[in-house]
């Protein structure tokens, strides 16, 4: 297929009108059509939540997210004036246990709708999260309430960080904020989540002091961010404190719409090397498949981290959160997320 090159204002309204096939089958969205509010599946109101909230006429997020990590999470979305009550009761019990062996170093798997755990390992312990720390510096870009229309330029320091990492955009590339943070979120760009960072209030420095004060909002205290790619070993937290983190970020629809977004085409601008398309496909292959309802999703591999994954999903009628660190190899982290999906999917609920 020949792309042609498209004008700003083409690229904006392609944008808008972003489309993200069976997502709308298997995205977790918020529905606020009562005072009471309940977690809903998919549909095309919440897609187009999502848009009014990533392109507003004031051209911000729009969006304000509170939640403890422990009680009764608000969410006001100030484009539809409503707030959505989620009610966790953030304790993990030992009842109801799903019975699986997972392989991976440290798993947790949360009852988002009582709190329970369902399965844990080494839950407490604080390990590398890799990039899995993109959710945590989307919330903190989302927060800012900054232009998602502003157009950005990739410097050269965007690519250096604390180690190595193949990348395939380039110094000079363009393009808006809205577009690095689905970079970030669906393909694990880190240079994307770089620029993001360094284009924030107060520069670089300012964004990881943010980054920890959020952490520390959300109750995470096993948790240290040192960068907002997850390149830094020192990026570590717990699997018990990355469910509150998992479950604060389920509090942006964008979060929700972008890391579960299977594929992408980008038009990149460059002034130096010429335009061109860049097509993008999610980090997940559950995601990407299709056959698991997630409703949110991201990975993240170094090798202090292992391979990781964070997720949130629906399984016979009942929300759960994921967490798995430490496997040795892609094979186990997918396998370990499959054995759980399937547990959860058979076990008996009230």
């Amino acid at each position: 297929m020949k792309y042609l090159p498209l004008t700003k204002q083409q690229l904006f309204a392609a944008m808008m009108s972003l489309s993200l096939g069976s997502l709308a089958q298997a995205g977790l969205t918020i529905n606020g059509a009562d005072s009471s509010a309940r977690i809903g599946w998919g549909g095309a109101n919440g897609l187009s939540e999502a848009r009014n909230i990533m392109y507003s006429s004031s051209g911000s997020s729009s969006i304000r997210s509170v939640d403890s990590g422990y009680g009764t999470t608000n969410i006001t979305n100030t484009n539809s004036a409503n707030t959505y009550k989620t009610t966790y009761r953030g304790s993990f019990g030992s009842s109801n246990m799903i019975p699986i062996s997972a392989d991976s170093r440290s798993v947790a798997v949360i009852d988002a709708e009582t709190g329970e755990a369902l399965y844990e390992k080494s839950a407490d312990v604080a390990r590398p999260i890799a990039s899995i720390s993109k959710l945590m510096t989307a919330m903190v870009v989302l927060d800012a309430n900054l232009d998602m229309r502003e157009e950005i330029t990739l410097d050269p320091e965007d690519f250096v960080g604390p180690k190595r990492a193949s990348s395939n955009l380039k110094s000079g590339d363009r393009m808006n904020r809205a577009e690095l943070l689905l970079m970030a979120l669906m393909k694990s760009e880190n240079p994307a989540a770089k620029s993001l960072s360094r284009n924030y209030p107060g520069g670089y420095n300012a964004f990881i002091r943010d980054m920890n004060r959020k952490a520390q909002s959300l109750g995470m205290t096993s948790a240290f961010f040192g960068d907002p790619t997850g390149l830094d070993k020192r990026n570590v937290a717990s699997p018990n404190d990355l469910v509150k983190m998992v479950r604060a970020a389920g509090n942006y629809d964008v979060i929700r719409r972008f890391s579960t977004t299977k594929s992408y085409d980008f038009y990149v601008s460059n002034y130096s090397s010429g335009n061109r398309v860049y097509k993008a496909n999610n980090t997940s292959s559950l995601v990407r498949s299709g056959d698991y309802p997630i409703g949110l999703s991201k990975t993240g591999f170094i090798n202090e981290a292992g391979r990781c994954v964070v997720m949130e999903t629906r399984v016979n009628n009942r929300p759960a959160i994921i967490v798995i660190l430490g496997a040795n190899s892609s094979a186990t982290r997918w396998g370990d997320a499959k054995n759980i999906l399937t547990s959860l999917a058979t076990r008996r609920t009230v």
